[in-house]
């Protein structure tokens, strides 16, 4: 009969209810705040890149010597401007002479590979040499793992990982030149776009004593593993430095007292009686395609081509940079000899 309390089960024993309380009293307070934000992967012992800055803290600053092109403290270092000019990602350097070179230039590292049964010489036993008196991890790896981690480029059984690069100013190349008392030699390139012409220039400027290498912004090579590769260790030693304008560098280095040198195959002036040798000189070198730019050429004081046999078309941009390079220092040679 409906509403007869008397019924078994009618009535709810008391206490059996959960009843409403007022407020938590910050109960449950703890599960909505959470734990923060994650931190940094530098701040979790752990991990790799923890292990890497306590490394690095361990090694302590680098010490004097050759420019420190990659991760330098400098005005043109990441984080001054915004990480202008500065790679994506790390890069990794490739081949006994390259990885030599880099290593006496102090440039930091972060790895050092070595292919599993290497065939050791002079070179690989003083990259062991450094690298273990500097603190830095050694992995060994089998020629597979070390063609993939290389992209199938000739490592000779040898690679180091490398920081982002680090351009520099376009007056930084002044400065070198004015440290060692020279007039200033400077190469900049005009849409070259091949990362090998770039490190071409660049063995080529280390060899005949180029102060540094000018690229622009866009249209452009920038110092990538395979212009690592190329300049055979070049990249460690010659600075380059890129530019948002290469014709209003030009202007710049031209109010700084340097001439401007074109390299085109229709100039009017044959490379054995390029002028200015002696002066501060900028040489300007274009792509093997399409030579020279206008506004480029409106800039130079003199274009100057390479007489070359009629069944071949053009030299790349390396091969042309190398040859004006050596002429030049010829001539400055024998100025001083005279």
């Amino acid at each position: 009969m409906p509403g007869n309390s008397q019924r078994r089960g009618a009535t709810r024993k008391p206490g059996s209810k959960k009843g409403a309380h007022v407020g938590t009293g910050g109960k449950g307070r703890q599960a909505l705040e959470g734990r923060g934000p994650t931190p940094k992967a530098e701040e979790r012992p752990y991990h790799p890149a923890a292990k890497r800055k306590a490394a690095a803290e361990r090694r302590g600053p680098v010490s004097g010597g050759a420019p420190n092109r990659m991760g330098r403290t400098s005005r043109s270092a990441a984080g001054t401007r915004g990480g202008k000019g500065v790679s994506a990602t790390h890069e990794i350097v490739s081949g006994r002479n390259s990885v030599v070179e880099a290593l006496r230039a102090e440039i930091p590292v972060q790895t050092v590979y070595f292919a599993t049964r290497i065939e050791a010489d002079d070179r690989t036993r003083e990259i062991l040499q450094i690298a273990t008196g500097r603190g830095y991890p050694l992995l060994e790896v089998t020629k597979p793992e070390l063609d993939r981690l290389t992209d199938g480029s000739v490592h000779q059984g040898v690679a180091i990982q490398v920081p982002p690069y680090q351009y520099g100013d376009a007056d930084d190349l002044l400065d070198a030149a004015a440290l060692l008392d020279q007039a200033p030699l400077i190469v900049a390139l005009d849409g070259v776009t091949d990362p090998r012409n770039l490190g071409a220039v660049l063995r080529s400027a280390g060899a005949f004593g180029a102060h540094g290498v000018v690229v622009p912004e866009r249209r452009s090579a920038s110092v990538t593993a395979a212009a690592w590769k190329v300049s055979a260790g070049a990249a460690a030693r010659v600075p380059v430095s890129k530019v948002t304008n290469l014709t209003r560098t030009l202007e710049t280095y031209r109010k700084a007292g340097c001439f401007i040198i074109g390299l085109d195959g229709g100039g009017d002036t044959p490379v054995a009686d390029l002028p200015f040798a002696a002066d501060p000189l900028v040489v300007v070198v274009g792509s093997e395609g399409k030579g020279l730019s206008r506004l480029v050429r409106e800039h130079c004081d003199a274009i100057v081509s390479i007489p070359i046999t009629s069944t071949t078309e053009s030299l790349n941009a390396g091969v042309a940079a190398g040859i004006a390079l050596y002429e030049i220092a010829r001539q400055r040679g024998a100025a001083q000899q005279g």
